[in-house]
């Protein structure tokens, strides 16, 4: 993520006062696009109109599950109704229905339910509601993040600056509210799958860490990745390890 879009996702997240939703799960983003973009045809449409009455709730709900006929694009539909009905009895049909939905529309359900409880929390409440999701959720107030380290010039970790990577990592973090869900030391880059607080200045945070981590022998890269979209696969860390040894070179 580029430094001045980090900051201006911080300073967005600061002008937010009321509700905040965050959607938990790992939705791919693309697909969280789509939904969106179909929910909004459903209310323009407004065929029938909403809120729907619990009848009509009841037979989308016994549709979905009891048809063993319908397809993914048939199922998605009477998800995204259900999610747009502004009725509280589709919320609780959602809420029971992500616990054991198909893998294939899992994501849409998820989606669907969130959509629901924030149209209700709006009718119910005077504050304002803000939707914060990205490709790999988050939790509660707290957003998941994908962070890529790796050595200064591709040198391999020494047994000790393992030991004082997790010490700086889990002290630091530990302090400003944030959790570590994953942390991989690799020979020469570490993975970090982090729950961060989403008004804490994550990059502040871990350039306070890397500092200290090179009061011990300079051996962390001064580039890193943070990203909220998706954790990187072993071919994309590789390819970012290799373009940062190139630009060097060619200083």
């Amino acid at each position: 993520m580029e430094g001045d879009v980090f900051n201006q996702l911080q300073e967005s997240f600061d002008g937010m006062h009321g509700r905040i939703h965050i959607l938990e799960e790992k939705v791919p983003v693309e697909l969280q696009m789509q939904y969106f973009r179909y929910s909004r045809m459903l209310l323009k449409r407004d065929n029938p109109a909403r809120p729907l009455k619990d009848e009509e709730c009841d037979e989308l709900f016994s549709q979905l599950r009891t048809d063993e006929e319908l397809t993914q694009r048939q199922k998605r539909h009477l998800l995204s109704m259900l999610g747009t009905a502004r009725n509280v009895r589709a919320y609780r049909m959602l809420e029971d229905y992500v616990g054991y939905a198909d893998e294939e529309v899992k994501d849409w359900s998820y989606l669907a339910l969130m959509e629901a409880r924030i149209a209700l929390e709006s009718e119910l409440s005077d504050e304002r509601q803000f939707f914060i999701s990205t490709g790999l959720g988050g939790k509660g107030e707290k957003l998941r993040y994908f962070i890529l380290l790796t050595t200064r010039e591709r040198q391999p970790l020494q047994a000790y600056q393992r030991q004082v990577i997790e010490r700086e990592m889990d002290y630091a973090f530990s302090r400003e509210g944030c959790e570590i869900e994953r942390l991989d030391i690799a020979e020469r880059h570490v993975e970090l799958l982090l729950l961060c607080p989403m008004r804490a200045n994550l990059k502040q945070i871990l350039s306070r860490i890397m500092n200290e981590c090179n009061q011990y022998g300079d051996f962390l890269s001064d580039t890193f990745t943070i990203t909220n979209v998706k954790e990187l696969s072993p071919e994309e860390i590789e390819e970012i390890i290799n373009t940062d040894e190139n630009n060097k070179a060619s200083d």
